[in-house]
């Protein structure tokens, strides 16, 4: 039987580690549930209401500063309610440029939510960053 901290989420067969994947180190695991705080919409969870950023409801707004500011809110205010042993350190959400453009041009139908956070009693530093077409 295989060893881990978590179900490596989504559920996939693995050869080495049994029936399905699993997070091995506690950076895996970290990653893995930021990524799904982001991913999760409010309601998506049984038991847990309001947990989730809900990235996928911002799917028809516009692409503006005000926008990006209540994503990124929401992101910080959703980890410090459910994934209080992460620390963030930077959370990042903005457009990409667009390949080939002149400099400064960006491509307003996509966000890049870049996050840079710790987890202070295991003294590691990650970064995270989730691509989003809108």
């Amino acid at each position: 039987m295989a060893e881990g901290l978590s179900v490596s989420l989504p559920l996939r067969i693995d050869t080495i580690d049994g029936a399905y994947g699993i997070n091995k180190t506690f950076s895996q695991m970290a990653s893995q549930n930021l990524r799904m705080v982001i991913l999760t919409s409010p309601g998506e969870r049984v038991m847990y209401p309001e947990f989730g950023v809900g990235i996928r409801s911002y799917l028809f707004e516009q692409n503006t500063p005000a926008t990006l500011g209540t994503i990124r809110q929401r992101i910080i205010q959703q980890v410090s309610t459910y994934l209080p042993y992460i620390a963030l350190i930077n959370v990042n959400v903005g457009s990409p440029p667009i390949p080939g453009g002149l400099p400064g041009d960006t491509d307003n139908t996509r966000i890049n939510i870049s996050i840079r956070y710790s987890i202070p009693s295991l003294n590691i530093v990650s970064d995270l960053t989730i691509p989003v077409a809108l």
